[in-house]
């Protein structure tokens, strides 16, 4: 988590590279920044996940292998709700921070979020490469918001690759391992989804209790719809099939549904049979604070709009539509 062009995606390029999930051949600057527009602008729209293998070594050099899942998250204050989601889904926090730059405003606003939620934070000064860079001075500015010492501060730099072992080895020791009871019913809390013209909706999840398996029958506790997963697995840096996802894991699961409000971001997955009783406390409904009317020139185009809109929010959980109607314009949606 950070303010806007502190290095987040870039941090997390080194990560993907220096645990050997993504090869040289296909590194890419911002390679979790898949959209468009994002790669267009240079800016991260969507929090991505993304699984990582690491071996760390403690303070006797032995080694363990550990398996880590990350999160990169916007940093841009519109898109807020997007990183309080993300935060849901984990234990802990690299509150990344400019060290030329210092502490600015969407710093504090997620740094606020992650303490709300409990979560375990590391701070780490980025850019210790720059010319300009003052790490000193910044630590101690670090370590009087968020209470450590100054020498608590790791440094970094995501550009040259410098000091991000050493930021992968603090998550080991530092962030507590996800807690959850393996053999109670399977509860998994989805926490983003996306609409692929191919595959239908494509729902992203972190599982608390139990475990899901393939082809199983699942329930969504708040429609008690049934659905049968048709794949399941984790993502990668892309999306791989596998055997199922226990306790703590994140992943991804396709059922072939095409409707997408069928898929509600904070909604619990459970098991048909053995499933569990009270569902995962969900994320706060988002209040809109700016409006806007939207109406399709040709009426007859009034289902394809709505249709678009229904793809639009089951990708972006912070938009509310309502159908109204107007005098001049006919029947068009007020967006929030």
């Amino acid at each position: 988590i950070a303010h806007i062009e502190q290095g987040k995606s870039t941090l997390a390029d080194r990560m993907l590279q220096v645990t050997g999930v993504l090869s040289a051949r296909d590194a890419r600057a911002q390679y979790l920044d898949r959209m468009d527009i994002e790669r267009e602008r240079g800016i991260t729209i969507k929090a991505q996940n993304v699984r990582l293998p690491w071996t760390a070594k403690n303070a006797d050099g032995v080694e363990t292998e550990h398996v880590l899942h990350l999160i990169d998250t916007p940093g841009h204050v519109d898109f807020t709700y997007e990183v309080s989601r993300a935060l849901e889904a984990c234990e802990g926090a690299i509150l990344l921070v400019d060290a030329a730059q210092g502490i600015e405003a969407q710093t504090l606003a997620n740094l606020y979020l992650a303490m709300e939620k409990d979560l375990h934070i590391i701070p780490v000064l980025n850019k210790i490469d720059l010319p300009a860079a003052d790490p000193e001075r910044y630590a101690a500015e670090i370590a009087h918001i968020t209470g450590c010492e100054p020498e608590d501060v790791l440094r970094c730099s995501a550009k040259t690759g410098e000091g991000v072992e050493a930021v992968l080895d603090a998550v080991i020791a530092q962030v507590p391992a996800p807690v959850g009871d393996a053999d109670a019913p399977a509860r998994a809390m989805i926490f983003d989804s996306v609409y692929d013209t191919y595959r239908g909706v494509v729902t992203y999840i972190r599982v608390v209790d139990g475990k899901l398996s393939p082809r199983e029958k699942i329930k969504m506790m708040s429609t008690g719809a049934e659905h049968e997963l048709l794949e399941i697995g984790i993502v990668s840096p892309e999306p791989k099939p596998s055997v199922g996802l226990g306790v703590g894991e994140v992943g991804y699961l396709i059922t072939g549904v095409k409707d997408v409000r069928q898929s509600k971001v904070g909604d619990t997955v459970t098991s048909k049979r053995r499933g569990a009783d009270t569902p995962l406390t969900g994320y706060r409904e988002p209040k809109p604070m700016v409006y806007s009317g939207l109406y399709p020139i040709d009426g007859s185009q009034y289902p394809e709009l709505r249709e678009a809109l229904d793809k639009l929010q089951l990708n972006d959980a912070a938009l509310t539509y309502e159908p109204e109607t107007s005098a001049a314009l006919g029947f068009g949606f007020r967006c929030g």
